[in-house]
Formats: C-alpha cells, structure tokens, sequence
C-alpha cells in the first residue's frame, strides 16, 4: 500500500537531508512558533492561491490580513475552547514566552497570543497531526470570515 503524501514527504528529507528523529518536549515554545509561523503562512498561501488567478500584490494583501498577529490572536479566542488540555499547554507556554523582537504595529497582547497560536500550529505540525491542525485553523478562518 502506498504511503501517504505527508509520509513521502518526511521519508524524503530524512533521506535528502539526514533528519534525525528528535523529541517534540526538546523545543522551546519560541522554537515552534518559529516553525508553526511558517506552517500557517504555507496554508493560508496556498489558500489564497487556490482561490484563483489574480497579481501577486493582490495576493500577498489577502494573506498579509490572515497571518498578522491581530488575526492570528482573534482566531486564538474561539480556538481556546476547542483546544485539548495538553494543546492549550503549549499555547499557553507559547503565549507567555517573552519574545526578543517585539509587535511592529500591533499590540502586545495580540502579538504574545499570536506567538502562542503560531506555538500550537508549529507543535501539531511536529506531532504530524495534519487532520487537527487543519480543522483548528479552518475553524479559526470561519470565525474570521464570520466577524468579518
């Protein structure tokens, strides 16, 4: 039986690039949001994309509104309740990790609950639980759509 996309995916770096395997508990929650920013600026691109042939500026606007910090945190409001106990362990350690950098533009409470949500993303995406980390920021999305 063939593999799924997401496990040739995996096989072939660790093969391409010798990717050892290495405990999850081993990164800070900084270093997930470091990964999980990235995870979410792939969906929400490819999201964007999907949605038809338009210029690129326009494209980068659609995605610049969803992956900023203030929707990032108002997504991370509805999200809260939905989350698992050990999930809101690690958006909590992630949220109250002091950053080095700090909110260009946007408050500090929103950009400390973005980095926690941005922790949460890079977590699941670790764990490889594809089909949670969707269905989170899907419903994330919906609630942005919704309060418009």
């Amino acid at each position: 039986m063939e593999k799924s996309v997401e496990w040739q995916l995996e096989d072939c770096m660790k093969e391409i690039f010798s990717l050892e395997d290495r405990d999850i508990r081993e990164y800070s929650p900084l270093a997930l949001a470091y990964i999980g920013d990235s995870v979410y600026d792939l969906i929400i691109k490819t999201l964007v994309l999907n949605r038809g042939g338009r210029q690129v500026g326009k494209l980068h606007q659609d995605t610049s509104r969803l992956v900023q910090a203030s929707a990032q945190s108002k997504m991370m409001r509805i999200l809260q309740e939905e989350l698992t106990e050990e999930e809101r362990g690690v958006y909590k350690r992630g949220r109250n990790t002091r950053s080095v950098s700090t909110a260009k533009n946007q408050s500090v409470t929103d950009y400390r609950r973005a980095t926690g949500f941005e922790a949460l993303i890079g977590y699941l995406y670790l764990k490889r639980e594809w089909k949670r980390l969707l269905l989170l920021i899907k419903q994330g999305l919906d609630f942005l759509e919704e309060e418009g």
